[in-house]
């Protein structure tokens, strides 16, 4: 009888090789075959967002029509038409932490977070101004400011005062100006008449200034001192649906009814007469002349801008070059409203399906134009000659190469100097992108 044979060298010890977890902030991608399920990349994450993706859905039984977040982007506040607003955590578990209901006796159409308390300001179709407390749930004022319908709500602690002020447009041709806070009267401290239904409000950096969009397709400019008219902003074609200033307060943007986007540029002197910076288009404003609310970038000082359409995408620019660089589907219905965190690459988008999407972006780089190249500093990068002073320039995380030409070069992961003129990128035309080192490492 044979026995079992014995194992080999019985008391040896194999060594496994420790599996270290991937990073918290990473993604891994694999195949998604049956029998070879391989490692296709990790994508770094950007964001402190639990998924580059978070959906924000339950809340509402209607559409969306304005969403922001707060001053400190760890809040989001969304107003519907079923007349409700509803408050979220940005950050996990995304919690919807209140739902004030039945505030209004027609859809709240506009909201606001107060920059020095923690309360909202809503306007609504019944012609109401309203001041939440989201502490408490609790409404603390209520204004019936304007005669009609009423589609835009703006604040400012720029005006000087020391006070908020609030400014509100409306389908009656006014333009209203209120003291903030529960401590406001009831009587609004100046009244611009417009002459035709408001569509939107913006105040200026300075707070001495109010813009007001309109349906004659004029942005007008008022003066809040003096209770007079300025000038007026024009280019568009049909009805601005909102405005929304650039974080350093030089520049206005406003997408219309004709699918074109303007940047208009509001500083003192304008190298242009007409004022108008960039012409936008890719966001399809559609037929249902719906109150589609822009937003810029804050994290990167607005180096982008963003605008909901009727193809139930998000349309995001960059700002200098007028190019695409995000199409961002999603929705099932129009998008509303959009909104940019405040401090990290986050973007907030609302829709007529009645739910809000939290993506994770790539963060913004510095660009820059070829009236800087004087001051573009040296960066490191892996470089690949491709012949006849062609090189080709590795991004990090593998997103995208970019292909140039240097005028001075120094290869294999030396320093280059970048002192020549534009890069390729994915076939458009850039500036050399140098916001930090570029290191590809093998």
């Amino acid at each position: 009888m044979s026995k079992r044979p014995g194992s080999p060298s019985g008391g040896t010890v194999i060594k496994r090789a420790k599996a270290t977890p991937p990073p918290s902030n990473q993604i891994a991608i694999s195949s998604s075959g049956d029998k070879s399920k391989g490692l296709i990349r990790t994508v770094q994450r950007t964001s402190n967002l639990e998924a580059p993706i978070v959906s924000l859905a339950g809340a509402h039984s209607n559409e969306i029509l304005s969403c922001r977040f707060d001053p400190t982007g760890q809040n989001v506040a969304a107003c519907s038409a079923d007349r409700s607003v509803s408050l979220w955590r940005t950050y996990p578990p995304n919690t919807n932490y209140g739902l004030l209901s039945s505030l209004t006796k027609a859809p709240i159409l506009d909201l606001q977070w107060s920059l020095c308390s923690p309360q909202l300001y809503t306007v609504s179709a019944d012609h109401t101004l309203l001041t939440l407390d989201v502490t408490t749930g609790q409404r603390v004022r209520k204004i019936r400011a304007h005669r009609e319908i009423i589609n835009s709500v703006d604040r400012t602690m720029a005006g000087g005062s020391g006070t908020e002020l609030v400014v509100t447009g409306s389908d009656d041709g006014t333009v209203r100006v209120w003291d903030g806070g529960e401590d406001g009267g009831k009587n609004h401290i100046a009244e611009f008449e417009v002459g035709c239904p408001v569509t939107a409000v913006c105040w200026s950096a300075d707070g001495a200034s109010v813009y007001a969009a309109a349906l004659d397709n004029e942005i007008h400019i008022y003066d809040l001192r003096k209770g007079t008219q300025l000038s007026t902003l024009t280019g568009h074609t049909d009805t601005p649906t909102s405005l929304s200033l650039s974080p350093n307060g030089s520049f206005l943007l406003s997408p219309s009814f004709s699918s074109v986007t303007l940047i208009h540029d509001v500083r003192p002197f304008a190298p242009s007469p007409t004022r108008i910076h960039r012409t936008l288009t890719g966001a399809p404003a559609g037929f249902e002349h719906t109150l589609l609310r822009a937003a810029w970038s804050r994290n990167d000082g607005g180096a982008r801008v963003a605008v909901g359409g009727a193809d139930r995408m998000v349309c995001i620019w960059d700002v200098e070059s007028g190019r695409v660089v995000y199409k961002l589907p999603g929705h099932k219905g129009t998008v509303t409203s959009v909104d940019f965190h405040p401090k990290e690459p986050i973007i907030l988008t609302s829709s007529k399906d009645g739910t809000m999407l939290l993506g994770e972006l790539e963060p913004g780089m510095v660009m820059y134009t070829p009236s800087h190249l004087a001051t573009v500093p040296t960066v490191f990068a892996t470089i690949i000659h491709l012949g006849d002073s062609v090189f080709l320039l590795l991004h990090p995380a593998m997103y995208f190469a970019i292909s140039f030409q240097f005028q001075q070069k120094n290869l294999l992961n030396r320093t280059i100097t970048a002192a020549s003129a534009l890069a390729t990128v994915m076939g458009y035309d850039y500036p050399l992108m140098a916001g930090k080192p570029f290191v590809r490492r093998y």
